[in-house]
């Protein structure tokens, strides 16, 4: 910039001047907004030097997912609990239920500086929406599912919990032998073994077969 000025009082013709003139208040343009920048970086390294105490405390941790509930039912309603100790001592606000006809997901805010949430989806049968509700007890709260068929019996809490228990089952006919009903079982239970299952049921099919070669027992 010292240097353009001391070219500018030298310079006579007018366009050399014009010239000198146009860069002189580029230069200057430019050191305006350097000024503007170092300002504003020096600005933001205090901010980063503030110490941590002026900074807004969290007031809620994770969340934590809960797997552990008990549910009956009545005729009217399917009732699901969930043991959260000290829920009853956080505003009615942080307690938090929304429902759909085959779910409803639970979430409680700030409970000892976490939030606890749980989803139940694929309920076993449809509910109503505006008939549900929850109820904030004594460390505990309550979900009450209305039956949108009502005195019907839920052996399930959700389709999936079905399905799981049904293939579990063995699988019984009762037009055939019940002795293949029987082998199905031990079938099942050799499949799932370890070796000593598988063992022990070898063996005692062997002895079982000897036995009947002899006449002494059918099995």
């Amino acid at each position: 910039l010292e240097e353009v000025k001391v070219l500018l009082e030298k310079a006579t013709r007018k366009r050399v001047r014009d010239a000198l003139t146009a860069e002189k208040s580029k230069i200057e343009t430019e050191i305006k907004n350097k000024m503007q920048q170092k300002s504003q970086k020096k600005a933001e390294l205090l901010d980063n030097e503030k110490p941590a105490a002026v900074v807004a405390p969290i007031t809620t941790g994770y969340t934590v997912k809960i797997s552990n509930y008990g549910w009956d039912q009545s005729d009217k309603f399917v009732k699901i609990y969930i043991t959260l100790p000290g829920v009853h001592q956080v505003p009615t606000e942080n307690v938090q239920v929304h429902f759909t006809e085959r779910s409803f997901d639970l979430l409680v805010k700030n409970l000892n500086g976490k939030s606890y949430s749980m989803i139940v989806n694929n309920l076993l049968k449809p509910i109503s929406v505006e008939g549900s509700s929850k109820k904030v007890k004594t460390d505990t709260v309550l979900i009450l599912c209305r039956k949108k068929a009502e005195n019907t019996r839920w052996d399930y809490l959700t389709q999936v919990e079905k399905e799981c228990k049904e293939k579990e089952k063995p699988s019984y006919d009762t037009e055939t032998d019940p002795s293949e009903g029987l082998m199905n079982v031990l079938k099942k239970i050799y499949e799932d073994g370890d070796d000593d299952m598988k063992r022990t049921i070898n063996k005692a099919w062997v002895e079982s077969r000897e036995k009947q070669a002899k006449g002494e027992t059918e099995f």
